[in-house]
């Protein structure tokens, strides 16, 4: 009996163990307009609103998301939500190919798609009339294949192993864009701007930045405002 207690005994302690080092940013959860990186049972959830042709959310991503990741979500503390509060006609189609694939691609597209920002932002300063007007115009599939090709985001994509045929399924998903879309209206309706961030449901007031955010989630920043 004894020995049959310490084998338990050490059976649980190598189960904490393994619990306590767990990595919990291999967790990735899809939803059907967002994606959920962390530990699902986290007592903290906390939201980005973000756009990929913000520079504001660039620098986010740039200077804070590392530090949010590796200090709150790897160890379980923090379940981190992508939202995707849309802007433009770009935006919608970054977001669809941004979700191409299996969910645990997620991370890594969305590392691309910030990474190759300035240059996408570049070409939509550029561009032409007759190319923004078939971003708004006419069927909306093509409307998205045609930013796809105009701001460069296939070659994106396509360094990251897409086919052409696999990136157009994505962007010709109607159902997927008019979700994204509703999904950005009522979001845009709870903040003013992006990055905007919430905690546990709640949107905070006045934070945009890595610092503000920090001290939010250490509970240093004023109170948040109630969505």
């Amino acid at each position: 009996m004894k020995r049959l207690i310490a084998a338990a005994l050490v059976l649980m302690a190598g189960m904490a163990s393994v619990a306590a080092t767990q990595n919990w940013l291999a967790t990735i959860e899809r939803t059907p307009v967002s994606h959920i990186v962390g530990n699902p049972d986290a007592p903290v959830t906390l939201t980005e609103y973000l756009s990929y042709t913000c520079p504001h959310c660039r620098d986010f991503t740039m200077t804070g998301e590392q530090a949010l990741k590796l200090g709150y979500v790897q160890s379980g503390e923090v379940r981190y939500e992508y939202r995707h509060a849309i802007a433009n006609p770009a935006d919608l189609a970054a977001t669809m190919l941004a979700r191409c694939g299996d969910a645990d691609k997620f991370p890594g597209n969305h590392a691309a798609l910030m990474a190759a920002q300035p240059q996408i932002n570049v070409l939509r300063q550029m561009a032409t009339k007759s190319q923004t007007d078939r971003w708004n115009f006419g069927d909306k599939s093509a409307r998205r294949r045609a930013v796809a090709s105009d701001l460069g985001l296939y070659g994106v994509f396509e360094r990251r192993g897409y086919t052409r045929v696999e990136l157009d399924q994505c962007l010709n998903d109607q159902d997927l864009a008019d979700r994204l879309e509703a999904s950005a209206d009522v979001d845009w309706s709870k903040i003013s701007g992006t990055p905007a961030f919430a905690i546990d449901g709640t949107v905070l007031e006045d934070v945009h930045t890595w610092d503000g955010l920090s001290a939010a989630l250490s509970g240093k920043a004023p109170a948040a405002q109630e969505q």
